[in-house]
């Protein structure tokens, strides 16, 4: 029932059209009636009594109760399928604008095929569930009870004996329900895996052909495959195992019918035109008594689909974005207070310990540090895409945590270290973050990332289209445009997430001479692994293990000869004079 309740919601701005096609299938039902009746009339009154004048009449009556029974099943059935459409754009665009409100910790945790099995598979088994099995059901209820009542007018008794076999049918339909249910969840599961490994090696198609692994991927999607295909077999076997015993029952209607009817009849209990309109009012009983185990299939897929798709709407991000003190402008005054931060799921392991640092306008934070030091889970807690599980984090004297996340983000900007680039033209990729920025501003953007040069050699240069995620571009291609589409945004805060590391060394120093300008009124978070991209920081910090163990200048850092020294000998490869000299231009 809750499920019901729930896609209740999204069908009620629709009522008056569920009225309306409810009704219809009401009288529809009311017209199936008439076409027995009319014959069991034409036995007794025209074949039996010889009134031959009846025939026409009679005959017309049948055609148009049929032609009106089908043109309003087609009207009804439209609207049905009108609303479940209409229903099934609101639960997608809540589902979608839910996906838009999680965090991180949420699809950290969660498969992409998972989510795209919830909005494709899971949401079709909705609409169909409105826009045919709801006028299914109803219509199946009123051919049962219709044809019970008139039968019963007819000759009860027969009747009665017919309802014999309804219980065990009720029975069997419980039966089915509860095998059923499970069994369709982990159809559902096993979807959902499916689709995961298959978005998973499209994604990776690059990495699989490099390694020529081909095979075991093949291998390991028949894996899937097979588990998927013994689920539905399970499911098949379930309904085997029922469908035919129903099957059966609901084929004894005609058997009960024919022979205590036929007995009826002999003894003068019946007409023949009766017996006629009653074994036409068979189909009536049989129909619902033949469909309930697939209905009973369905609802189950329906209820297993609700469910997965309630359970993403009722999800909460650990960072709500509900509305909060506003703050108009940001300067961009960025400081730690002791800030230690650990996983929800992982409360053992602490990514970042105690770490405490401030950074003002104008000055540029170099972070350097063995990969899973924290370097990038450090500058995601200023955008707040995590908060700090101990200390705060301050933002022009301010606690992030108090001001509005949204307005907050409108003055960082992020070039990740894992690019992602949209279909779209690079135009739009760039001003993705300032939809309403002149074109001249893009150039300009592309300039200083050293973008402009190989984009005004494509086809239609800023009017390219990029293929699925950049795809036809180099990394290093990738990186630039990604670059210039966070320097659009002007922000008062830019982080810098190893951003040349796919360029080369001279394209790198071209780019962090044309960078100069742009940092000077900016707070600069700069993570890398060259030395040569944070060297002329105002302060430079070393992770490791979460922890800060040493920060300054390029030329203090050196001078210590500690973690920072040692990692500028192996990369550079100079001596330790060279390193001396070099710290003290």
């Amino acid at each position: 029932m809750e499920s019901i309740k729930w896609v209740g919601k999204y069908m009620r701005p629709y009522w008056w059209r569920v009225f309306i096609a409810t009704v219809l299938v009401v009288i529809v039902a009311i017209l199936n009636v008439v076409s027995p009746l009319i014959g069991g009339m034409i036995v007794d009154d025209v074949i039996v009594d010889q009134k031959a004048g009846l025939l026409v009449p009679l005959l017309i009556a049948m055609i148009i109760a049929s032609f009106i029974r089908t043109i309003l099943r087609y009207v009804y059935q439209v609207m049905f399928e009108r609303v479940g459409q209409n229903a099934l754009y609101r639960i997608r665009e809540d589902m979608y604008q839910k996906l838009q409100e999680l965090d991180f910790s949420f699809f950290n945790n969660t498969r992409v095929g998972d989510l795209m099995a919830r909005m494709t598979g899971d949401t079709d088994a909705i609409r169909h569930a409105i826009s045919w099995l709801l006028y299914n059901v109803l219509d199946n209820v009123l051919l049962l009870v219709s044809a019970i009542v008139v039968m019963g007018i007819i000759q009860w008794q027969l009747m009665l004996s017919l309802l014999v076999v309804t219980p065990f049918i009720g029975i069997l339909t419980v039966i089915l329900s509860r095998k059923a249910n499970p069994v369709f969840y982990e159809i559902r599961e096993s979807f959902s895996r499916l689709n995961s490994m298959v978005e998973e090696n499209i994604s990776g198609n690059k990495v699989v052909k490099a390694f020529a692994r081909e095979d075991y991927e093949i291998e390991k999607f028949n894996k899937f495959n097979e588990d998927y295909k013994r689920r539905n077999i399970e499911s098949a076997n379930v309904t085997k195992t029922y469908m035919p015993v129903l099957e059966t029952l609901a084929a004894f209607l005609s058997v009960i019918t024919i022979g205590f009817g036929g007995f009826l009849v002999i003894n003068g209990k019946m007409s023949v035109g009766d017996l006629v309109a009653f074994n036409g009012f068979i189909w009536m009983l049989n129909t619902p008594m033949r469909n309930v185990g697939w209905y009973v299939n369905d609802l189950q897929h329906f209820i297993t689909s609700t469910y997965k798709i309630r359970e993403l709407l009722a999800a909460r991000p650990m960072i709500p974005l509900e509305k909060r003190q506003t703050t108009p402008t940001i300067r961009g005054i960025v400081e730690f207070q002791d800030v230690s931060f650990h996983f929800a799921d992982d409360p053992e392991t602490e990514v970042l310990s105690h770490i405490s640092l401030k950074a003002v306008p104008g000055q540029t934070i170099g972070i350097l540090g063995e990969t899973g030091s924290g370097k990038s889970t450090l500058v995601n807690l200023i955008s707040r895409f995590f908060d700090p599980t101990e200390g705060r984090i301050l933002i022009d004297g301010q606690d992030a945590r108090r001001i509005n996340i949204r307005e907050l983000r409108k003055h960082i900007a992020i070039v990740m270290q894992d690019v992602f680039l949209f279909s779209e033209t690079v135009k739009g990729n760039i001003a993705f973050g300032t939809p309403e920025a002149e074109l001249e501003r893009i150039k300009q953007m592309a300039r200083i990332a050293d973008a402009s040069p190989f984009i005004e050699r494509m086809p239609d240069q800023y009017n390219t289209f990029l293929g699925e995620r950049g795809s036809g571009l180099s990394g290093g291609q990738r990186q630039r445009i990604s670059l210039a589409r966070g320097l659009m945004k002007d922000p008062a805060i830019l982080i810098l997430d190893d951003t040349t590391s796919a360029v080369d060394m001279e394209t790198e120093v071209k780019i962090q001479h044309e960078l100069q300008d742009v940092m000077q009124q900016k707070t600069t978070f700069i993570i890398a692994n060259r030395i040569s991209s944070v060297k002329r920081a105002d302060e430079i910090i070393i992770l490791s293990h979460g922890k800060i163990i040493e920060r300054g200048t390029h030329a203090s850092l050196l001078a210590a000869k500690g973690a920072y020294y040692k990692i500028y000998l192996k990369q550079l490869g100079e001596s330790e004079e060279e390193a001396a000299n070099d710290g003290t231009e």
